[in-house]
């Protein structure tokens, strides 16, 4: 029996962020909307768009002792996560630079912060909680030493989903780990490192031939595609107005990350994860977003 459905094991950001009509070029000042504080970071963001639908959560990250770090554990707490293993100082909590076009998509520039101090020695010291947990999801604003630590913490039966963003070339060990790696179409590019066709399926067939047990390739208002070794199949996303798609992929990872450890397919987990990053887009901010189980239901 496992104390918790799934253990998000990532980064902790305050995002702030702004509206503009356009983003600027080089040496260019644009204007833009008040600035916004919300809680974010991938790791958070998964952690809290779990609980919100009912998985037995917890986080393992780092924060500094400021505001922005006691704004990110309300938040994950108000969302029933479980933050006993969320570590306290060592560098100010990191913050995540975002600005939003009027189509709701958003460019983002991460200063690691607290992150960047998430190390391996605090990821052996967690093996209880790693051991505890069904499902162990991690991304990549955090080092990737510590990645590679929760990798060889995992025990017999835990399943290990990966999100490689920002993106980077991926030891061996970690490849054949996820199951799945979850990633967009520049994500996937960035890990393969050469060219390896134009569609989805080639880019999944490319990546399952690096080692890991299952992919899902996400491709926006287009949905998704999923594949493992009996074959790929695309997922269709829900049709809604986008204000905001801040935090959608990370709403979308945990949800099929939560619904795999449930026991579903990797194309049924796909199909409900489709329907909360949709839910999640249709509003402002990340974790503000993202929707409860019987929101995503009537969507």
């Amino acid at each position: 029996m496992y104390d918790y459905d799934l253990l998000v094991v990532g980064s902790a950001n305050a995002d702030l962020v702004i509206g503009v009509d356009r983003r600027p070029g080089a040496g260019e000042t644009v204007l833009g909307s008040d600035l916004a504080l919300h809680p974010g970071g991938k790791g958070a963001n998964q952690a809290v768009a779990a609980a919100r639908l009912g998985a037995r959560t917890a986080l393992l990250a780092r924060v500094g002792d400021d505001a922005h770090g006691r704004l990110l554990l309300d938040s994950q707490r108000d969302a029933g996560v479980d933050t006993a293993a969320v570590l306290v100082g060592g560098a100010p909590t990191g913050v995540a630079l975002i600005t939003v076009d009027p189509s709701g998509d958003n460019s983002i520039v991460v200063s690691p912060g607290a992150n960047g101090h998430l190390t391996p020695k605090d990821i052996r010291a967690a093996s209880a909680l790693l051991a505890a947990s069904r499902v162990v999801s991690a991304q990549l604003e955090i080092p990737l030493e510590t990645v590679v630590e929760v990798v060889r913490g995992l025990r017999p039966g835990t399943r290990f989903v990966l999100n490689p963003s920002p993106p980077r070339e991926l030891p061996e060990d970690v490849l054949a780990a996820c199951d799945p790696l979850i990633l967009n179409e520049h994500e996937a590019r960035v890990v393969l490192g050469v060219d390896t066709g134009d569609t989805p399926e080639q880019w999944a067939e490319a990546l399952l031939a690096r080692g890991p047990r299952s992919v899902v390739v996400t491709l926006g208002a287009d949905g998704a595609l999923v594949a493992d070794t009996a074959g790929s199949a695309r997922v269709p996303s829900v049709k809604v107005d986008a204000v905001d798609t801040t935090g959608a992929g990370d709403a979308f990872t945990a949800a099929l990350a939560w619904r795999l450890g449930l026991g579903e397919s990797l194309a049924e987990a796909a199909a409900y994860a489709a329907r909360v990053g949709a839910a999640a887009v249709t509003r402002e901010g990340a974790q503000a977003s993202f929707p409860t189980a019987e929101e995503v239901a009537a969507l």
